[in-house]
This record gives structure tokens, C-alpha cells and sequence, in this order.
């Protein structure tokens, strides 16, 4: 390829799925932990009424923090 050299890696994301060189799903785990994580602390930093019927319906209709896990 032009002598060009091709670096070497250990995990490429496409179409939302990470892969890595020895196709655990360790890194896909922890990626979409990450991201759940980081909703309910943004969550907990602006709720302030954070009884548990409230976090529980927010936790519900927020498309962004179930399919993260699941």
C-alpha cells in the first residue's frame, strides 16, 4: 500500500459493536457500562428530589440507560 506500514490494534468499534483481537465481549461490556454510568450520574447530579418512585420512573423512560445494559 504505497510502503506504507498498517499499525496493529486491539479493538475497533463498527456499527456500535466493539471487537477485539480475541473476540471477548469483555470491552463491549464495559463500554456500554460506561455509558449507562454516565446518565444516571448525570441523574443524580440534577434530580433533587431523589425519592425512589422518582429515580424508578425516570430510570424507565429514559431510552438511553436500559438498552445500555441489557
Amino acid at each position: 500500500m504505497d510502503k506504507q506500514c498498517l499499525e496493529d490494534v486491539s479493538d475497533e468499534k463498527d456499527l456500535g459493536v466493539v471487537f477485539t483481537n480475541d473476540l471477548k465481549s469483555a470491552a463491549q461490556a464495559m463500554e456500554a457500562c460506561k455509558k449507562a454510568n454516565h446518565v444516571l450520574g448525570m441523574i443524580n447530579r440534577t434530580i433533587k428530589c431523589k425519592s425512589k418512585s422518582v429515580l424508578l420512573s425516570l430510570y424507565k423512560t429514559l431510552p438511553v440507560v436500559r438498552p445500555d445494559l441489557e
